[in-house]
């Protein structure tokens, strides 16, 4: 395997970095305050390629590669550092793929132009107020009516409930079909039927989370995302792409707290010294540095792994996939957590103020160990099952 960028990628790398510096950096207060992403950053994304980048050119994309996308999401978790703008990039990036390879010809030329172009949000929904991962004890149900479906039910911890409704667009929604199997479809939440409820988080302040209520809600039959009775294992699909952007979001704001650590130590003195040069401190930077590299490799490695396979609907070696993907996602998250609170040790009082900003990576990038996109034990299970084998499963 070549390790090395190419130059255009490299060339890439570069401009979304200095979207990072020059936009995110100065908009992450705001956005974090305001409760949303500011137009002008969706505008600039837009302008940039960034948004559903793996979508193909012909419904508005890039048709970018996962490793380029994951290139991409680092900088963008280095750049807004509240988490927030990667979100919602992950989200466009991660399903707007899926829609791009599993939606019905009509549906993606409604959609997917306006998703890549930041005038519409397209989501997730799975999770539901009773539990996000027993997905097999799903009460959401749909059934067929005059020619579509029917939804029924409720979503909650549903990222972008605010911003489909703003800009319009909707969630890639998962239910029980009435006739048998799991059925997936597109599901626009300004549908009669719906309502939807905002949440109070912690972080990640830019981006909403909340709920969504299906009363009897009408979905055409163009929004049908996979094979009727299959949605289960498209929306597993989709997880698999959307956890290896996660987690590449996560070493760039690992990266970005060791950085603003690093200039603190250099230049901060105790007892004569510059707090850099004692060991307690040196020897935890280096340590945190090498597990952050080790990660960065592993994300990679995944993204390579979804190129050559996954995206190519080559089934060959999901296995290998799986552990890749579900590895990176128990791991990732908590070395960027470490960082941050380690880093923040290292300031003192004044890592625990607002001023040094550490503070907003603690907030965000929390959402990613209790549940988002998949938990922890989650992760553990994926890899236990792809390790010893399904019987293994600790339930049925």
């Amino acid at each position: 395997m070549d390790f090395r960028l190419t130059d255009e990628e490299e060339a890439f790398q570069a401009a979304v970095r200095k979207f990072g510096d020059k936009v995110l950096r100065t908009h992450e207060r705001q956005l974090d305050a305001e409760g949303r992403i500011p137009d002008e950053v969706l505008s600039e994304m837009a302008h940039l390629g960034l948004l559903a980048m793996p979508v193909p050119a012909e419904y508005g994309g890039m048709g970018a590669s996962a490793v380029l996308t994951e290139i991409a999401a680092e900088e963008i978790g280095r750049g807004d550092f509240s988490m927030a703008t990667a979100v919602f990039f992950l989200l466009e990036a991660g399903w707007g793929h899926i829609l791009a390879a599993h939606g019905t010809e009509e549906a993606k030329r409604e959609v997917l132009p306006a998703v890549c172009a930041g005038k519409a949000f397209l989501g997730i929904a799975t999770t539901e107020p009773t539990g996000g991962s027993d997905l097999a004890n799903m009460r959401t149900t749909s059934r067929k009516a005059n020619g579509g479906f029917v939804l029924r039910g409720e979503k909650a911890f549903v990222s972008g409930v605010e911003e489909a409704k703003r800009l319009g667009g909707g969630h890639l929604t998962l239910s029980k079909a009435e006739e048998g199997g799991f059925r997936f479809a597109y599901v626009p939440t300004r549908s009669p039927g719906i309502t939807t409820q905002k949440f109070d988080n912690m972080g990640r302040m830019g981006i909403s989370t909340g709920a969504l209520t299906y009363a009897d809600a009408a979905v055409p039959a163009k929004y049908l995302v996979g094979a009727d009775g299959k949605g289960f294992e498209v929306a597993m699909e989709g997880f698999s792409v959307a956890r290896t952007f996660v987690s590449a979001a996560c070493i760039g704001a690992a990266e970005r707290a060791l950085e603003t650590g690093m200039a603190y130590i250099r230049e901060r003195t105790a007892f004569g010294q510059p707090l850099g040069k004692f060991e307690g401190i040196q020897f935890e930077l280096v340590d945190l540095w090498t597990q952050v590299e080790a990660v960065k490799w592993q994300c990679r490695r995944a993204a390579w792994l979804l190129d050559t396979y996954t995206l190519r609907g080559d089934e060959s070696h999901r296995s290998e996939v799986n552990r890749a993907v579900a590895a990176v996602k128990l791991t990732a998250p908590q070395i960027s957590f470490e960082c941050v609170k380690r880093v923040m040790m290292w300031f003192g009082a004044a890592g625990y103020t607002k001023d040094v900003g550490l503070e907003l990576g603690f907030r965000g990038i929390m959402s990613y160990l209790v549940g988002a996109e998949g938990g922890l034990n989650i992760m553990r299970i994926i890899l236990g099952r792809e390790l010893l084998g399904r019987e293994f499963l600790p339930y049925k």
